[in-house]
């Protein structure tokens, strides 16, 4: 039998308001808020399961949502007006999964034999974690590592900025201290993206295994990172700022190392 509920007041539907709202109360529960079939599609084909699907039978049928429902998932039918006080988009999907979030551990990743990986450090903006991601899912990178986070990951602006890419990336969290043993330990190449003691980053090689990093606009990265670096790299800029968006970098990155390969 499909629970129902038609009150905002609801005390189910508050503490899942507070879910949204606050890291505090997603790291603690181990939950997280998915709005929309597309994102929750991918959610399913990334790993994710779910505890609970929301859903209003004038938008979307429980016939719809039975691809990503099991034993565990309870299917609750919600009213407009409860789905209005949920609902974290403009565009009206009908959909929302509390979904279970995952370890994120740097010993889950599963790396090819000559992977590409991109590190963050200390991103801050959802924004450009998202923008991040994107650019990640479409270079089909083996792995982003965010190195001393300082966003959490099931933020709901970084879902929707990453417009499901969260789900579709390999994603591991780590200190950086971690994040360089890591690498260290399976022979990766670390190039860091830094203005001290660079080259153009066109002039290096990342046909063996690689790892671009980028720290933030305002800071860039730690000297941890510089010490560790097998070469320091830097994009040409011929404008009268010296930095550029994070996401942005990434991609050039990126996208040079899949030149390399020949998009192999």
């Amino acid at each position: 039998m499909i629970k129902k509920i038609d009150s905002p007041q609801n005390a189910l539907i508050k503490s899942i308001v507070q879910l949204q709202e606050k890291s505090r109360n997603r790291k603690q529960s181990g939950t997280f808020i998915i709005e929309g079939l597309r994102e929750i599609e991918l959610a399913t084909k990334g790993g994710y399961t779910f505890n609970t699907l929301l859903f209003v039978a004038d938008i979307v049928t429980d016939v719809q949502l039975k691809p990503f429902i099991s034993k565990e998932t309870e299917l609750i039918e919600i009213s407009k007006d409860v789905y209005q006080k949920l609902a974290y988009r403009d565009t009206t999907e009908g959909v929302i999964a509390i979904a279970n979030a995952k370890t994120l551990a740097l010993e889950e990743l599963a790396l090819s034999e000559n992977p590409i990986i991109l590190v963050a450090e200390a991103t801050e903006k959802p924004g450009n974690l998202g923008a991040i991601l994107r650019t990640a899912d479409a270079a089909n990178i083996d792995a982003v590592i965010i190195a001393n986070p300082r966003t959490d990951l099931y933020n709901p602006n970084v879902v929707r900025s990453s417009v499901g890419c969260v789900f579709t990336n390999q994603i591991a969290m780590a200190s950086t201290t971690d994040t360089i043993a890591f690498l260290k330990k399976h022979n990766i190449n670390i190039y860091c993206a830094t203005l001290q003691d660079s080259t153009g980053y066109h002039t290096r090689d990342y046909k063996e295994a690689t790892a671009f990093v980028v720290g933030t606009e305002a800071t860039g990265l730690t000297q941890e990172w510089r010490d560790a670096s097998t070469k320091n790299i830097i994009i040409p800029m011929s404008g009268v700022i010296d930095s550029m968006n994070v996401s942005v970098a990434a991609s050039i990155l990126l996208f040079e190392a899949k030149r390399q390969r020949d998009f192999k």
